[in-house]
């Protein structure tokens, strides 16, 4: 299944579209742009404000609630761990209530580098992808058809709304979120795709094939002009410049068809391969590292080849998650809680290009890595609350014991300034970087 085509969101039946791969990325959408109808046929969240008014794509003030997406949450929106919390003290007797300590409450302040932020979820969502239009104005992305907005840098969170765009019966799955500009994109699972001009004030549904190659997990807006990259967990890369009316093909065939062709490099254990990519990691300069579930091996891909590049591995030690560094090197953590950095800027081939840092992690299961815009400070999350950081470029590491006390794995770090920075994990935990420790 290989091409190199182009496709255009038309009316031309599905059936005519015979290429696995380059022709199976846009269909006809159900949802907002109907046939005959204009693709700017957008949808605005609507939001219930105080006194009960329905206003559509209205910005919330302090007292407005959001409709949640989630069709069976029933829970009012303004719902958090405080109220939990308000719930249990209610079953104290009196006298040990009296015994508290009086003051207010400092549940926010987890340490000296984090804060937690309360937000309105039910138990069991998973934080994947956070993006930011401008310094104030983010969006936040889970499961459980999960899509939060925030006006205020990330202080507080409301539910966004998108349910005119959503199939009913189905749990969406949001896993990548990008901003460039006013223009925005969001993917997700089972295959979906979000776009917006105007900030996430109204989104539109563009169709996606069920012959899509693999389910959309990253979607990068690479210039705010219509033009975006969109990868799926099998390695199909697809280019947009015309705001997802046109798609092109990056790469001519999936990373199993790849892996299982008789020329592929060798990487052990990929005879008659089927599977999937566990991350994938872009860079400024469009490269991609993929790592494979298995974590035996990945892959790289840069503009202008037509094949991912596979990457065999020495070590038996599987690898955890892949990633990019701000200085174009590549890191690595791996299971059991090792970190290795590539020991050049260019793409690595093997392992003999990357040198083990010293974690001290305990064991403890390292997730992902991230960095300043700056490249001053990186940070490793992991299970169990496990928090660390470097503010000398990986070289030595330290422990952040004030996370010790968070009951989730930590799954992702991300910073959109060198001051505003979160760690999602699950059961809707969020943790907000607060600087007083630097």
């Amino acid at each position: 299944a290989r091409a190199r085509s182009s496709f255009t969101l038309s009316r031309t039946p599905m059936a005519a579209l015979t290429t696995a791969v380059s022709a199976c990325v846009v269909s006809p959408v159900s949802v907002g742009a109907r046939a005959g109808s204009s693709r700017r046929a957008a949808f605005v969240g609507a939001r219930v404000v105080s006194n009960g008014s329905v206003r559509a794509g209205s910005r919330p003030t302090a007292s407005s609630l959001v409709v949640r997406a989630a069709k069976d949450d029933e829970r009012p929106a303004g719902f958090g761990r405080r109220d939990i919390a308000k719930g249990a003290l209610m079953a104290l007797s009196a006298p040990l209530i009296s015994q508290m300590p009086v003051g207010p409450a400092k549940a926010d302040e987890l340490s000296k580098f984090w804060d937690i932020v309360d937000l309105p979820l039910e138990p069991g969502v998973i934080l994947l992808d956070i993006a930011f239009v401008d310094e104030t104005h983010g969006f936040l992305l889970g499961t459980r058809q999960t899509i939060l907005e925030t006006f205020d840098g990330g202080k507080t969170w409301d539910f966004k709304s998108v349910s005119n765009a959503l199939d009913e019966d189905v749990n969406y799955r949001f896993n990548s979120v990008s901003f460039k500009g006013q223009e925005g994109w969001i993917v997700g699972k089972p295959a979906i795709l979000l776009h917006t001009t105007d900030g996430g004030a109204s989104w539109e549904r563009v169709g996606l094939s069920p012959r899509l190659p693999g389910a959309p997990v990253l979607i990068t807006a690479t210039k705010d002009n219509g033009t975006a990259e969109m990868v799926t967990d099998e390695g199909a890369i697809y280019l947009t410049t015309d705001a997802a009316r046109n798609w092109k093909a990056a790469v001519e065939e999936t990373i199993s068809a790849t892996l299982n062709r008789t020329v592929s490099s060798g990487i052990t254990g990929a005879s008659y391969y089927t599977g999937t990519f566990s991350t994938i990691s872009r860079n400024d300069d469009g490269e991609y590292i993929g790592l494979s579930s298995r974590g035996n091996f990945y892959m790289t891909w840069a503009p202008g080849q037509a094949y991912w590049q596979p990457h065999n591995r020495s070590s038996a030690r599987r690898v955890q998650s892949m990633g990019w560094r701000p200085d174009g090197g590549v890191w690595e953590l791996t299971r059991g809680g090792g970190i290795y950095f590539s020991t050049t800027n260019d793409l690595p081939d093997n392992d003999d290009d990357f040198a083990e840092g010293k974690i001290g992690s305990r064991g403890f299961g390292l997730l992902d890595l991230g960095a300043k815009p700056d490249g001053g400070e990186f940070w490793i999350v992991g299970g169990s609350g496990s928090v660390f950081y470097s503010k000398d470029q990986g070289r030595s590491w330290k422990r952040d014991r004030g996370a010790d006390g968070v009951a989730a794995n930590l799954y992702t770090v991300k910073f959109n300034t060198n001051s505003n920075g979160f760690i999602l994990g699950n059961d809707g935990v969020l943790l907000k970087y607060n600087g007083r420790g630097v």
